[in-house]
């Protein structure tokens, strides 16, 4: 089940119609309200967020939801207006896991939802990776720091396993994009420095164990903080 807030009734209405002819459920709403009475009774396997609401904004909603633990890791695609750099930034710091600017093609839509839900549906794999403190087990999908728990958004989550499992080798923007998002941004890899930056940060000390190698990527290195 796909959730789409969008108060324009002509581009709910298009999305609805272009999502079910691809074979997937969908339920859309022109309010926040509707919205969340509808996330009591279900949750979704991805949001399609509108920024522009009445109500409550797209971006205080994506807030409240990375807030909650039962919804923190629930895949979010923002819908922004063309050119609205701040919106998009400020989206991606709050934890959305991709956005989509209008007004946008259905075939581009399409393939960032795939892109998304590849990652969210992806086997777990069994093994476990302790790294400068840092463990991560995929069976169980947990994240700890030092025995406490950590808690991450999907793409925080994918990334810090890719950089368990890279064994400390040099994983280059372009490299993260295709692997993580499943795409690449035609070089936009402020996507990848946001969402580093929000993953250091949550990882507090033990974040300071992904390194930036300066013109190239990032690579898992030593903690520097005691």
């Amino acid at each position: 089940m796909i959730y789409l807030v969008e108060d324009d009734g002509n581009i709910r209405k298009l999305v609805e119609y272009a999502l079910r002819k691809e074979g997937f459920e969908v339920e859309g709403f022109a309010a926040p309200d509707a919205f969340w009475a509808a996330m009591e009774r279900e949750q979704p396997q991805l949001l399609l967020l509108d920024i522009m609401l009445p109500q409550e904004d797209g971006l205080s909603i994506l807030k409240k939801i990375r807030a909650a633990s039962h919804t923190a890791r629930l895949p979010v695609i923002l819908l922004t207006a063309k050119g609205s750099e701040y919106d998009k930034v400020t989206g991606l710091d709050l934890g959305a896991d991709d956005y989509v600017s209008k007004p946008f093609g259905m075939m581009e839509l399409m393939s960032r939802i795939r892109a998304v839900l590849r990652r969210t549906e992806s086997p777990k794999e069994p093994e476990e990776y302790r790294w400068c403190g840092i463990y991560l087990c995929p069976a169980k999908h947990i994240v700890q720091v030092d025995g406490e728990d950590v808690a991450l958004t999907h793409k925080e989550y994918e990334l810090l396993s890719l950089f368990l499992r890279s064994g400390g080798n040099v994983l280059t923007r372009d490299a993260l994009l295709e692997t993580v998002w499943g795409y690449t941004f035609d070089g936009e890899t402020r996507t990848v420095d946001v969402h580093i930056r929000k993953l250091r940060q949550k990882l507090g000390e033990a974040g300071s164990c992904i390194e930036t190698v300066k013109g190239v990527g990032y690579k898992l290195g030593e903690r520097t903080h005691v």
